[in-house]
């Protein structure tokens, strides 16, 4: 199955989501084998139970929203939400909004900056912060005295 867009792009992975991936797969192998006749395998990571593309209802109701009761959330998060978290979580801690365009796979920077702007607004004492240091430790800055 190829992107929506037929352009594929490689992410770097946490070493936590790197460790998950592995032992999902590990999982995925053990169960092919158990299911040896009926498995079909169209090298989907997350496949239905034997090995098809997964409904989206099923997914939603089966694995998502059990998920989110074990770890407290509200049922009311949508899928597509933990996207939105993912590129605010990002933008706020100072990642470039070039860098979370082409995670998120965005056509444009200004897609994304349009989209996550209200994230930018709590950044500017970011700014002013750095402009202070980077002014203050500049010997042809003259500073002034209180």
């Amino acid at each position: 199955m190829s992107p929506k867009n037929d352009k594929g792009h490689r992410t770097k992975l946490t070493a936590g989501a790197t460790k998950a991936l592995k032992r999902h797969r590990k999982a995925q192998l053990e169960e092919q084998i158990r299911l040896a006749g009926l498995w079909e395998d169209h090298r989907l990571v997350f496949p239905n139970q034997v090995g098809k593309t997964i409904n989206a209802k099923n997914l939603t109701a089966r694995s998502f929203k059990p998920l989110l009761i074990e770890v407290g959330l509200p049922k009311s998060v949508r899928l597509h939400d933990l996207r939105h978290t993912c590129a605010t979580l990002l933008l706020s801690r100072g990642v470039h909004p070039k860098i979370v365009q082409e995670l998120l796979g965005h056509a444009t920077t200004s897609i994304t900056l349009d989209t996550y702007s209200h994230v930018l607004p709590n950044m500017q004492g970011q700014a002013v912060t750095a402009m202070e240091s980077a002014l203050s430790s500049n010997p042809l800055v003259r500073q002034e005295n209180p």
